[in-house]
């Protein structure tokens, strides 16, 4: 690799790259900021217990009432014995649930595709036929008696997919080469036999989507002069999907990848070169994380190509039943760090779609189609065109969406809002959120949840634009290490609705280390504690199913808590169990149910990331990211 492309350490999270990358003054003003915290105390606890309690009473007010959400915990919804926390390299499932691997990292899809090599983690050729690595989003699609899974394929941990090189890092051509196909998506058909899901590897399905796959540009967005580059000078057309989070799918049976830390991938061989002020608020830098992409494709090059990185960010729409198809770039749904996009029809028949950016201070958005869903009908451009908003939260328990138009941003046009979507929730003065990650919408009540991670930054400095970070609202504490979930009700029941009510459902914390907010809410205990929430989905019985992806160090303020883990909510009650704990150093996310609800579909990414784990094989085996398949033993529905 030439010494002119800079890498950064495996050791290094994204977050904490972007920070280093774009740093940040703390606030100087520390007293004034703890006034402000002080003086919402009352707001605060109100906010936090009534939370652990609530239920929706109409459509436009939140009223906490324990009489029903006793009746409701009585009735046991949950239906499982919590699992107590570990630190168990291999994953934990309450009694009477069995689980099995259904594919790994590097597991062949096709016909005469090779096997997984333990010993040279694979070859490009090889890996572009395979499996692709750190799974992470997900969704299951029943087409013609078949059952196709389409999974996210975020990122690739290097000390691991590059473990056979002295360096850990990819050392030639053909290394990139395979890192490049270890990312994008993994459409494969599944089929269960015998109780056990495999790939169906002669599946005229099969798919694998890459850094390198052909992609159309659409919505406001296509054709801009940001867009256009010596390779595509119409703006139109760009190459390959990557680090996709979290997903998204359509009614009308469509895939969205959702393209989160896209910044890590870019560099420069000039190392004189500043990037404009516009890619330094998305993180773009001189240097990548390792990946060395532009040492062998110069459109990674940003000292060369610019405007490259401002056709990332987005979400990709795609057919999982038509091989042929070309994925589309939605730019309508705006440009930043998407962590999933939960897509509901409102009662008009406009889509909804909600929408969080994963970097800490930034804002939760919203879609609304301008057309309206047909069932049956034509609606594959529904994700086209239409108004995208940004959320400010009120300290009196209200929101409002926020329009973002050239009125009320100031800048040129909708085309730039798109790319520029940052800059534009920025210039509205939205709420900054600590992380916000998955959101779910409840399949039986109007009312949506928002998973805020973690903010170790919160009140203390602000976010890459500038913006402020205080402390309130639905971000109640400073340096907020254990996150927590948000929820809203749109007023009259309707999605499309500008204002909202809002409460928090659960602040995570440790009760058994601390005794004040960093306890966590009232429904948060010793026996089902836990940090950072991440991914979040509903079932078919509207129970609320809570993965985690933060600290599994089990030592100081996160002693007791193990590795990460999944959890099951009632969102009547409030009460909370853990239904699953993960392997050493993994994250536990993507979430998709068989058609038949009998198994649920989980992923473990990254285990042993830190190089303490042998999942799932054992032994001295390569940790590998995997898709698991988890069923009751009586096989009854799981959700």
């Amino acid at each position: 690799m030439p010494d002119a492309i800079a890498t950064a350490s495996d050791a290094v999270s994204f977050d904490e790259a972007d920070d280093r990358n774009t740093p940040r003054p703390q606030t100087t003003d520390f007293a004034a900021i703890v006034d402000r915290a002080q003086s919402r105390r009352s707001f605060m606890g109100g906010a936090i217990a009534f939370g652990a309690s609530a239920f929706v009473m109409g459509t436009t007010a939140l009223t906490p009432t324990r009489t029903r959400a006793a009746a409701h915990a009585a009735a046991g919804r949950l239906g499982f014995d919590a699992v107590p926390a570990n630190t168990l390299d291999t994953i934990t499932v309450p009694d009477g649930f069995s689980w099995h691997i259904v594919a790994r990292w590097g597991d062949p899809m096709f016909p005469g595709a090779a096997g997984f090599d333990q010993a040279s983690r694979g070859t490009g050729a090889t890996q572009e036929r395979a499996f692709g690595d750190n799974n992470d989003g997900m969704a299951m699609f029943a087409h013609k008696g078949r059952n196709i899974l389409a999974v996210n394929n975020e990122y690739t941990n290097r000390a691991i997919i590059f473990g056979n090189r002295a360096s850990r890092r990819p050392e030639n051509d053909d290394d990139v080469r395979k890192g490049k196909a270890a990312h994008g998506v993994s459409v494969i058909e599944v089929r269960e036999t015998d109780g056990y899901w495999r790939i169906v590897q002669d599946s005229p399905f099969n798919r694998r989507i890459t850094a390198d796959t052909p992609m159309e540009i659409t919505g406001p967005a296509r054709g801009h002069d940001l867009l256009k580059t010596a390779a595509d000078p119409t703006g139109t057309l760009s190459l390959g999907t990557w680090n996709n989070c979290g997903n998204g799918r359509t009614p009308w049976g469509t895939y969205l990848a959702c393209e989160e830390n896209f910044n890590g991938y870019f560099s420069s061989s000039d190392p004189d070169h500043v990037p404009s002020a516009e890619l330094r608020r998305y993180g773009v830098s001189t240097t990548d994380r390792g990946y060395a992409w532009a040492t062998t494709d110069e459109r990674f090059d940003i000292s060369k190509h610019p405007n490259e990185a401002n056709r990332a960010g987005y979400v990709v729409e795609i057919d999982p039943t038509d091989p042929t198809s070309m994925p589309k770039k939605r730019t309508a749904l705006g440009r930043f760090k998407h962590e999933n996009a939960e897509v509901v029809v409102a009662v008009n028949g406009q889509v909804v779609v909600y929408l969080g950016d994963d970097e800490r201070g930034e804002f939760l958005y919203r879609f609304v189609s301008a057309g309206k869903y047909t069932l049956g009908g034509d609606n594959s451009e529904l994700l086209e065109d239409g108004k995208l908003y940004v959320a400010k939260f009120t300290d009196d328990m209200r929101g409002e969406w926020v329009e973002l138009t050239p009125a009320t941003t100031g800048m040129a046009s909708d085309a730039e809002i798109r790319i520029h979507t940052r800059q534009a929730a920025s210039a509205v003065g939205a709420t900054t959120m600590d992380r916000p990650e998955w959101v779910a919408v409840n399949p039986h009540r109007v009312e949506a949840y928002c998973c805020l991670t973690n903010n170790k930054n919160r009140g203390i400095k602000p976010n890459a634009g500038g913006d402020a970070t205080p402390v309130g609202g639905p971000n109640p504490r400073r340096a907020n290490l254990y996150g927590q979930v948000v929820r809203w009700v749109p007023d009259n029941g309707d999605h499309t609705a500008n204002s909202f009510g809002w409460d928090l459902f659960v602040t995570a914390g440790n009760p058994v280390v601390h005794g004040d907010a960093r306890a966590g809410s009232a429904n948060v205990t010793a026996d089902n504690m836990f940090n950072s929430p991440d991914g979040l989905g509903f079932d078919s019985k509207g129970l609320m199913w809570i993965q985690t992806d933060g600290n599994y160090s089990d030592d100081g303020d996160f002693a007791g808590q193990g590795n990460n883990q999944m959890l099951v909510a009632d969102p009547v009650s409030g009460e909370i169990r853990r239904f699953l704990v993960g392997p050493k150093q993994c994250e536990i996310t993507g979430l998709t149910f068989s058609p038949d609800r009998r198994t649920v579909f989980i992923g473990v990414q990254h285990p042993g990331e830190k190089g303490d784990s042998h999942f799932p094989d054992g032994g001295q085996s390569v940790p590998r990211s995997a898709v698991v398949a988890i069923r009751r033993d009586d096989g009854k529905p799981i959700g």
